[in-house]
């Protein structure tokens, strides 16, 4: 009852942001593509994907046919209009019928336009398949941690009604810019590649069973991912539970005990490993100093930002920056 009371006495702050949290976790995908490919095939064909850690491979089909093999028992035939994320970067084999046989991706000849972008004619000269592939990673914590949660594969068909008309429409508009290329047809096929690999995270989502605990939930459950959002847009501020309690319209103890069920971690840990997750991501990937990567993850002195930071991660701030 006093819980009750607590939270009738603390209404939740009123918020002007229309996301909601998981949303606001696919807007911080921020993805950045490191390679994008078309490659003509004609049948017999087959080609060995490696593994490629920590980045997503999409693989759209825009004509003809293609055999997806997870090497796990798993075959996916994927044929034009249809498209497979693979979240993980997993090996993968492709091919045009089960016996073709395979040749490494790195085996292959291919046409280098850019830096990050490449056409590729390979086969044996009979029917043609033709496809667009991009290779991506994400530059955000949030993003990091809900790619974390993906299956090894997503499967998208322009016919499934699931899907939308968008996925049809960008699907033509794919198969046109890699068919007839128009300048400035690197730039459309790289965005469009980036909305395709966004919405087959989307409809996932979407059509993912509802998950009672994890992260996920905790992010679609309306009070704790309320507080959770406002967090993780500014993790440099001076939280307690209290104050992510009142962002939630809960009291302190029932916060906690819901937070706790969620994700099956504590407030405040959850909130310092978070940080610590921003600030091994700024020590790899900027020149910011030790004092401004503390600074920008909540903590007033470097000194107490180095405490935490070997208590969580196992080394000081330092060491691990030049790993």
């Amino acid at each position: 009852m006093s819980d009750i009371v607590a939270e009738e006495n603390n209404p939740a702050p009123v918020s002007t942001d229309k996301r909601d949290p998981l949303s606001e976790v696919l807007h911080l995908l921020n993805l950045s593509g490191t390679f994008y490919c078309v490659p003509e095939l004609t049948a017999p064909w087959g080609i060995a994907v490696p593994e490629l850690a920590k980045r997503l491979v999409l693989i759209v089909v825009t004509e003809g046919k293609c055999i997806l093999d997870l090497k796990n028992g798993d075959v996916l035939e994927l044929g034009h209009g249809q498209l497979a994320l693979l979240p993980h970067g997993r090996a993968v084999d492709l091919r045009d019928n089960a016996g073709s046989p395979l040749t490494p991706l790195f085996d292959i000849p291919a046409k280098r336009h850019s830096p990050n972008f490449e056409t590729m004619s390979f086969g044996g000269g009979g029917a043609m398949t033709r496809m667009t592939c991009g290779v991506l990673k994400v530059d955000h914590v949030a993003a990091e941690r809900l790619i974390e949660l993906l299956p090894q594969v997503i499967f998208l068909d322009e016919f499934d009604l699931q899907a939308g008309r968008w996925l049809e429409g960008t699907l033509q508009y794919l198969a046109e810019e890699a068919r007839n290329p128009q300048p400035g047809g690197e730039t459309v096929l790289t965005r469009l590649t980036d909305i395709l690999v966004v919405q087959a995270i989307r409809s996932w989502l979407k059509r993912s069973p509802d998950q009672q605990t994890g992260w996920i939930a905790a992010l679609r459950d309306l009070k704790v991912g309320k507080a959770l959002q406002v967090f993780h847009k500014e993790p440099d501020a001076s939280w307690t539970i209290e104050r992510l309690a009142q962002h939630a319209g809960m009291s302190r103890s029932a916060f906690a005990a819901r937070f706790k069920e969620l994700t099956g971690d504590g407030v405040m840990n959850y909130v310092t490993r978070w940080r610590m997750q921003l600030a091994c991501s700024e020590l790899k990937n900027s020149g910011s100093s030790l004092a401004e990567i503390a600074s920008s993850v909540g903590y007033e002195s470097e000194a107490a930002f180095a405490r935490a930071f070997k208590r969580v991660v196992g080394q000081t701030p330092a060491s691990f920056r030049k790993l």
